[in-house]
């Protein structure tokens, strides 16, 4: 019997598409907005579910105070109020786009959860726009 289990967290950082092999003509024209050389910042919300059989001892799937706590430690240390192209290593050289984002957060909670569990992440740029990875 697999359930799953989800804890929301949320982060504001600050962001530029912009990729440096194009014009800045092409820039704007793909990016509008978000390539605006001072950045722009979003609220955004994380949504990390972990999947897997209830223990028989707890009744968890997983604790879900130990994952506030991972989140905290591994992401939102390194996200929260940051500007993700200048204090972020992960996108030194990587396009921060919502979906950029949601794979690197995948990849950073990935190393810390057991594999036996699957791990998704969904994370809302805006009220309206968002991205899960992996996406079945």
């Amino acid at each position: 019997m697999r359930i799953a289990v989800s804890r929301i967290e949320h982060f504001n950082a600050a962001h530029r598409l912009h990729n440096p092999a194009w014009t800045e003509e092409r820039n704007d024209a793909i990016f509008g907005k978000c390539n605006n050389p001072n950045f722009h910042g979003h609220n955004y919300e994380l949504i990390v579910t972990v999947t897997g059989e209830p223990d028989l001892m707890t009744g968890y799937v997983y604790d879900l105070k130990a994952l506030s706590n991972l989140i905290k430690a591994t992401i939102l240390e390194h996200f929260d109020h940051k500007n993700l192209n200048l204090d972020t290593p992960y996108f030194k050289t990587l396009n921060p786009t919502a979906e950029n984002i949601a794979m690197v957060i995948w990849r950073i909670l990935r190393q810390q959860i057991d594999p036996t569990f699957e791990l998704k992440i969904k994370l809302y740029e805006t009220e309206r726009n968002f991205v899960e990875y992996p996406a079945v």
